[in-house]
């Protein structure tokens, strides 16, 4: 189950994640469980990671971090390129995000 994060939220987690290396890097077998174990392990240890994905794909890239967000349970934040940046809260968690701005009606 993919979680939800407002765009206010995902502005503040890029500005986090725009001086991050890739932890994870995703080659030619695409998404295999050891793939899925390392990107669960360093979300856990980091919440916020960059994953770097090889080839020209831009759609096979699409549906992997949407992948990668179902099976995981993290957020989508951002992705650029070959990267894509993606965010679970830990628990205790080291990222305080800003809270949700109040609707205006």
């Amino acid at each position: 189950m993919e979680i939800q994060i407002t765009s206010e939220q995902r502005q503040y987690l890029k500005g986090l994640a725009h001086n991050l290396k890739p932890v994870v890097m995703i080659g030619n077998n695409g998404l295999t469980d050891a793939v899925i174990r390392e990107i669960a392990i360093n979300l856990d240890a980091h919440e916020l990671i960059k994953i770097r994905v090889l080839g020209d794909d831009r759609d096979l890239r699409n549906a992997l971090i949407s992948d990668i967000c179902q099976q995981l349970g993290c957020a989508k934040v951002q992705h650029i390129g070959k990267l894509l940046v993606i965010y679970r809260p830990s628990t205790p968690s080291q990222i305080t995000l800003p809270k949700p701005k109040k609707s205006k009606i």
